[in-house]
């Protein structure tokens, strides 16, 4: 069971529960610059082992020089500190080193199946530095193996800690503050009306999409430290949400904006949210949740509720709007049928499978012509 930390003063506590001599620290760039460098650098562990080596959309080649490096440094505790990537790089390195089948494992066809390790051989911490994936509380990680996409899923990845420290998003820069915030946001909605859903994960989702909307203001325009904080815990009640479900057609269908226009991770899945849900709502005889089209009907309330809107419309309308004041455009197409046809190309039909519309060719069509016709919401 994952305990959820709140401030990096409890830190060294965790390391002596765990019984930490060799730290193995897996960081991303942001590192040098953060608060709590200092406070990491001074902890009474005999030796720390760095690992930085990666890119924000982490390779397969970068994850195993840190397979190595934790081999031959034969550190006993992992500690990732950053966002989604240095998080989820760790997990690739954890479950490499555990699992019989080495890094094997974290490719193609193995990366598909649920191997069997023991996740208690290696502590895992994790800090999150931006509020956005959640990654801190889920089994999930992503990397590229041969340019495509992986997902890497085991249980036994999920870090044994989550510490919580609001203050190291206080120097975020701004437009990573909005696109983080809107991936959080996005999969509090997604694990909502996914098919995987559970009264567990409602809850998880319902506290992600209200602490977003009550304080998403103060957080982006006031940079107001309260406001951090609940963003801080609205983001891993997030990841705690998709752990359980895990995500639908946004996220399926932000991927190659991201190849094709540059924007950020949570930019590409916010663009697509709105568009998906407008598709759904007009397409609900296509409702594939087991529970019916009312039942989802009843969710869709459920969450304008929990944004503030009285109707289905007025939700959808309020997330474009809200979309415009943060200045988060929709990519702009120079080749408008060629980027369609690509981009309706290259949806993965498998990661929709969690959605609760059906999404045919046309379907997705209709909704990337829609994402790329204008960079105005209406």
């Amino acid at each position: 069971m994952q305990q959820i930390i709140n401030g990096i003063d409890k830190l060294s506590d965790i390391l002596q529960e765990v019984g930490c001599r060799k730290l193995f620290l897996v960081i991303d760039s942001s590192y040098p610059f953060l608060n709590i460098k200092d406070a990491i650098e001074a902890l009474p562990v005999e030796d720390k082992v760095k690992f930085s080596d990666f890119t924000p959309n982490p390779l397969y080649e970068q994850v195993c020089n840190g397979i190595e490096l934790l081999k031959s440094s034969q550190c006993d505790t992992i500690l990732a500190v950053g966002g989604g990537s240095a998080i989820d790089v760790a997990k690739c390195i954890k479950l490499a080193i555990l699992a019989k089948e080495g890094n094997a494992a974290i490719i193609p066809p193995l990366v598909s199946q649920r191997l069997p390790i023991d996740g208690a051989k290696i502590p895992f911490i994790a800090i999150p530095t931006t509020a956005g994936t959640g990654s801190e509380s889920t089994h999930n990680a992503v990397m590229y193996y041969e340019g495509a996409k992986q997902t890497v899923t085991n249980d036994g990845v999920l870090p044994d800690y989550a510490v919580l420290e609001p203050s190291v998003l206080k120097t975020l820069p701004l437009y990573q503050k909005k696109c983080t915030m809107m991936d959080a946001l996005c999969q509090g909605i997604e694990s909502w009306w996914s098919v995987n859903s559970t009264e567990e994960s409602y809850e998880y989702s319902r506290k992600t999409v209200e602490l977003i909307m009550a304080n998403w203001r103060k957080y982006i325009f006031d940079n107001d430290d309260e406001a951090a904080a609940q963003m801080m815990l609205a983001a891993n009640y997030g990841g705690r949400a998709i752990n359980i479900t895990q995500t639908t057609a946004a996220h399926a269908m932000s991927y190659k904006i991201t190849s094709l226009y540059g924007l950020p991770h949570g930019h590409a899945v916010a663009v697509c949210l709105p568009e998906i849900w407008q598709y759904m709502m007009s397409h609900m005889n296509l409702c594939k949740d087991s529970r019916g089209a009312s039942y989802l009907s009843a969710v869709f309330g459920d969450i304008s509720r929990a944004m503030g809107c009285q109707t289905i419309a007025e939700t959808i309308s309020s997330f474009r709007q809200m979309m415009a004041e943060m200045e988060l455009e929709k990519p702009v197409s120079s080749d408008f049928d060629a980027d369609i046809r690509l981009l309706a190309n290259s949806v993965n039909q498998v990661r929709l499978k969690n959605n609760p519309v059906e999404l045919d060719s046309q379907g997705i069509n209709t909704i990337y012509t829609i994402i790329v016709r204008n960079n105005q919401y209406e």
